[in-house]
């Protein structure tokens, strides 16, 4: 039973990290009067501790030859953090953590399902089904009924 619950708990605490972190950004915004300050700052710490993951789990420094055959588009994966960064430091102080985070995983749920339903970026296909569309709908009107 635990080994079930454990990832579900993990998951729930990365989601608090999530309110933590635009918390403090639109903190450190206000500090510094500058949301791209406060995003640099944030990749900055980030690059930091992913660096001492890596250290941490002794992993080799990739061989250029492995990079070179990634595919173009999937380097681009902090370009879309940043822009997640960026607009939750612009938004959040102006919505509220309990709206934005509602609406960002609103946005995650119909991304998903799209790309599920397509198969993009190399996902498994998964066609749209009832209980899906049932779901999104049930997040759609969970941003209505918590949005102030």
């Amino acid at each position: 039973m635990l080994s079930a619950l454990l990832p579900a708990v993990l998951a729930m605490m990365a989601g608090i990290s999530i309110v933590v972190q635009q918390a403090l950004n639109a903190n450190l915004r206000g500090a510094l009067h500058s949301a791209a300050w406060s995003g640099f700052v944030s990749y900055a710490v980030g690059l930091a501790c992913m660096g001492l993951l890596a250290l941490a789990f002794r992993d080799p420094i990739p061989a250029a030859s492995l990079m070179a055959r990634v595919q173009w588009w999937a380097w681009s994966g902090g370009m879309f953090g940043a822009i997640f960064i960026g607009l939750s430091i612009f938004l959040v102080p102006q919505v509220g953590a309990a709206t934005f985070l509602a609406l960002l995983v609103t946005g995650q749920m119909l991304g998903s399902v799209t790309f599920d339903h397509f198969g993009w970026l190399g996902l498994p296909q998964r066609s749209v089904d009832a209980r899906r569309l049932i779901g999104v709908a049930l997040l759609i009107g969970g941003v209505v009924l918590i949005r102030r």
